[in-house]
C-alpha cells in the first residue's frame, strides 16, 4: 500500500461506533433469561404433563423461544442478495464548496463515520462469492446532516436506460422461473435471449464479460455511480455530477477458470479476504472522485450526460480526487450490521440534488419500497445501524417496531399547541431544499433520440483492451453464450456483438457452433487508457503467497524470505503434509497453517516452493507438483528454495517467466516481491 495507507493504526472511536455500541450485547458470564429480563432455570426440555408428556400449553418459555426461531430470518433482497459489510470512516481532502453545500465537504481533514455493504447481484444468500457477475457497494455516510447514501457498481454503466426495464432485466437475468437454474450465472437461455433483444444492455454486459466481472478481492474493487446527480452550492449553481470510488490497492481480476473453482473450494472467499485484511491492520482504502460538467454543457458531448448506459471518460472529463474511503473495522454480527442495513440513493443532504437521469428518478421511489417490505415496517430507519447520528425530529408516529418512545401530545405540523415544533428550517439554516430546476414538456412515455447510440461507447471499451483482455473477454462470452441451448439465442447474440468488434463477434460464433455474423464493428477508432485494469496501481502488500514446505528445509534462508514477505505486508499460509510445525535442519520450527488437503493453489496469488522431508515422501511430492503446475498454467509468481528446485526444471515447453530461483540470485527476497507485485507473466510458456 502506498503512504496514504491507514496500516496498522487503531481504528479511533467515532460517534456512530459508540451509538451501536449502546446495542451490542456480550452474553459471556451471564445468567439466561426470557426476553423480558426472567432468570430460566432450565433451557433443554419442554413443560410436559408427566416426564413422558406431553407437553403444555402454558410453556411461554419454548414459544417465546421457539416463535423468535420460525421469525428470525427476513425475506432476502430480490437483488444484492449476497453482500458482505465492514465499517469505516471518510476523509475528505480537499474543500469543495465552490461546488456544493454538503458539510463533509467542507473542509479538508474532516472526517465522517460510515458503513458499507458489497454485494453481488443475481445469486441469492448461499451462492458464492467469485461468481462473474455485476458488483456493486454500498456506503452509508453519517453525516452531521443526516445520512447519505452513495450506491455504486463494478462498472461505469448501466444495462438498461430506464427504471422502467429493471425488473425486467433481472427477471431475465435470475434463476429462470421453471426450474430455479442455475444460480449465481446469467449464463442461460432467458438472460441471453433478453441481452438480444435489448442491445442497450450490450455495453454493461461486455463489461461483465471482460475481467472486471470477476474481482480478485472487494478491497480491489472500482466502482461508480452510474447516475447523474447534482451538486448545489450555497449560491444555488448546480454543477452536473458523478462519482467513482478508486481503490488504492488498485483493480485486479481472478482468471475465469480460477473463479469457477473457487466458487466451489471457498464460496465466502471474497468476504475472508476482506476480513482478513481489516483485522491484519492493512485497512481498504478507496479515494472518492467526482467528475464534474457544468450546466451550461449538458449537450457539449457525442453522449446524453444522463444515460447511465453511457460512461464519462475520465480523459474527457477529469476525476477530482476529493477524499478517501478507509475501512478499519470488522462486523461484530452479520444480521444486525448487514443483513438489515438499508441503502436510498434518495438519501441525500443539503448539496447534493437529483438529475433527470430516468434510472435515478426511478431508484428514489424503489428503494424505500423494497426496505420496508424486506425489514417488515416503516420503521426500518430507526434500526441502529440505519439510525443517523444527527438528531431527527418529525411527527412520524406508530407503525410495526417503533424504537422511538414519543412523549409529545401533538404529532401534527402547523400548531399552537406545541409552538409549531417541529419547525421546518430555511435553506440558510441548514434545511433541504431542492435545485429549481426548469421542467417543461408534454406528458409522455418515450426515451430521448439521443439514448440510442448502443454501440459506440461498447466499441470505445473493446478498443481500451490490452490483448489479453481482450483473449478472456472471448473466453467469457464463448463460455457463457456455450452454456445457451437455444441455437436461435446464440445466433441473434453473435449478430448483436458484430456492431461491437468484428473479430469477437466471428471467433465466437465458431466457438459457440452458429454462422459467423455480416456487416461489420461501428465506425469508432477511438480508446481511452483509464477503461483498462491493466494501467492501475500493484502492490505485493496484502497478496497471498501458499508457502509448500517439509522437514529440513533451510532455517536461514527460509527464516529471512518470511520475513522479508511479512515486512512487506505480504500475507502467507505455511502449507505441508499435515498440521502441527515443520522443522528445519537447525531446528526452527514453523507452525503449518493448511495442509495439501484443506489447502488450494486457486486460493492463493503465488507460491514459495521449499520442499523437505515429509512423512508420506511421493504422495507429498506429488501434491507439491501438482501446486506448482496449476499456479504456473495460471501465470502466477512462483518463488524458489534451494531446496525446491526439484519441483520446477527449464525445459523447451516452458520460459518459466516469473519463476524466482533463490539459487541464481543474491538478492532472492526482492526480486521474489517484485514478482508478487506484478502478479500475473502472460508472456509465460
Amino acid at each position: 500500500m502506498d503512504d496514504k495507507s491507514s496500516r496498522n493504526q487503531k481504528p479511533p472511536t467515532d460517534p456512530k461506533q459508540e451509538q451501536l455500541d449502546q446495542y451490542r450485547i456480550s452474553n459471556k458470564d451471564k445468567p439466561m433469561t426470557t426476553m423480558q429480563g426472567k432468570k430460566r432455570s432450565q433451557d433443554t426440555d419442554q413443560l410436559k404433563a408427566g416426564i413422558r408428556g406431553p407437553s403444555l400449553r402454558q410453556d411461554y418459555e419454548f414459544f417465546e423461544k421457539m416463535s423468535h426461531f420460525n421469525h428470525e430470518e427476513i425475506p432476502e433482497r430480490v437483488v444484492h442478495a449476497r453482500g458482505y459489510s465492514a465499517h469505516g470512516e471518510f476523509e475528505c481532502y480537499e474543500s469543495m464548496k465552490h461546488v456544493t453545500r454538503a458539510k463533509f465537504l467542507s473542509e479538508a481533514g474532516k472526517k465522517t463515520p460510515l458503513t458499507i455493504r458489497f454485494s453481488t447481484v443475481q445469486g441469492p444468500k448461499g451462492s458464492y462469492d467469485t461468481a462473474r457477475d455485476l458488483r456493486c457497494q454500498g456506503v452509508k455516510l453519517y453525516t452531521e446532516e443526516g445520512n447519505l447514501d452513495l450506491t455504486t457498481i463494478a462498472m461505469p454503466v448501466l444495462i438498461n436506460q430506464d427504471a422502467m426495464k429493471f425488473p425486467d432485466a433481472m427477471h431475465a437475468y435470475q434463476a429462470k422461473q421453471d426450474d430455479d437454474i442455475p444460480t449465481a450465472t446469467g449464463a442461460h437461455d432467458h438472460f441471453w435471449d433478453y441481452v438480444a433483444n435489448n442491445p442497450e444492455s450490450i455495453h454493461m454486459v461486455t463489461w461483465i464479460m471482460s475481467d472486471r466481472g470477476i474481482l480478485r478481492s472487494y478491497r480491489m474493487m472500482e466502482s461508480w455511480s452510474i447516475n447523474t446527480y447534482l451538486f448545489v452550492n450555497d449560491q444555488g449553481k448546480a454543477t452536473f455530477m458523478r462519482y467513482v470510488w478508486k481503490p488504492v490497492l488498485g483493480v485486479h481480476s481472478l482468471l475465469q477458470d480460477e473463479a469457477l473453482k473457487i466458487g466451489g473450494l471457498d464460496p465466502d472467499f471474497h468476504r475472508k479476504d476482506l476480513r482478513e485484511a481489516i483485522d491484519k491492520g492493512f485497512y481498504p482504502e478507496y479515494e472518492l472522485g467526482v467528475q464534474l460538467i457544468p450546466l451550461e454543457d449538458e449537450f457539449k458531448y457525442d453522449f446524453d450526460v444522463l444515460d447511465p448506459a453511457k460512461f464519462w471518460p475520465e480523459e474527457l472529463i477529469p476525476v477530482q480526487i476529493i477524499g478517501k474511503m478507509t475501512l478499519n473495522r470488522n462486523i461484530q454480527n452479520y444480521f444486525t450490521e448487514s443483513e438489515q442495513v438499508a441503502f436510498n440513493p434518495a438519501n441525500v443532504v443539503p448539496g447534493i440534488d437529483f438529475s433527470n437521469d430516468p434510472v435515478l428518478q426511478g431508484r428514489l421511489m424503489a428503494y424505500r419500497d423494497t426496505q420496508q417490505y424486506r425489514l417488515g415496517s416503516a420503521n426500518y430507519d430507526e434500526l441502529p445501524i440505519n439510525r443517523s447520528l444527527c438528531p431527527f425530529h418529525n411527527n412520524t408516529r406508530r407503525g410495526v417496531m417503533r424504537q422511538r418512545i414519543d412523549v409529545d401530545e401533538v404529532d401534527y405540523h402547523q400548531n399552537s399547541l406545541a409552538n409549531n415544533t417541529p419547525y421546518t428550517v430555511p435553506p440558510e439554516e441548514g434545511g433541504y431544499e431542492s435545485y429549481p430546476k426548469k421542467v417543461e414538456g408534454h406528458v409522455i412515455r418515450a426515451r430521448s433520440d439521443s439514448f440510442k447510440d448502443y454501440y459506440s461507447q461498447v466499441r470505445i471499451f473493446w478498443n481500451s483492451l490490452t490483448p489479453i483482455e481482450k483473449q478472456h473477454t472471448i473466453e467469457a462470452f464463448s463460455y457463457q453464450l456455450g452454456k445457451v441451448k437455444s441455437e436461435s439465442v446464440r445466433q441473434q447474440n453473435v449478430n448483436l456483438l458484430v456492431n461491437v468488434d468484428k473479430e469477437l463477434a466471428t471467433i465466437v460464433a465458431d466457438n459457440i457452433g452458429v454462422e459467423p455474423p455480416s456487416g461489420t464493428h461501428v465506425p469508432v477508432s477511438t480508446s481511452f487508457a483509464s477503461l483498462s485494469q491493466y494501467n492501475t496501481p500493484r502492490f505485493a502488500a496484502t497478496q497471498k503467497v501458499g508457502v509448500l514446505i517439509g522437514n529440513g528445509f533451510n532455517d536461514t534462508e527460509v527464516t529471512n524470505t518470511l520475513n522479508l514477505l511479512q515486512s512487506s505486508g505480504v500475507f502467507f499460509t505455511i502449507i505441508s503434509e499435515k498440521l502441527g510445525t515443520v522443522t528445519g535442519a537447525n531446528g526452527t520450527k514453523l507452525k503449518v497453517d493448511q495442509t495439501f488437503l484443506t489447502a488450494s493453489p486457486y486460493l492463493v496469488d503465488s507460491l514459495y516452493v521449499v520442499g523437505g522431508n515429509f512423512k508420506n515422501q511421493a504422495k507429498s511430492q506429488a501434491d507439491l507438483t501438482s501446486f506448482v503446475h496449476v499456479a504456473y498454467s495460471h501465470f502466477k509468481p512462483i518463488g524458489v528454495a534451494s531446496t525446491g528446485q526439484s519441483y520446477i526444471q527449464p525445459s523447451g515447453n516452458n520460459n518459466l517467466a516469473g519463476v524466482v530461483f533463490a539459487s541464481n540470485t543474491q538478492n532472492f527476497g526482492k526480486e521474489f516481491i517484485d514478482a508478487i507485485c506484478q502478479m500475473r507473466f502472460w508472456e509465460r510458456v
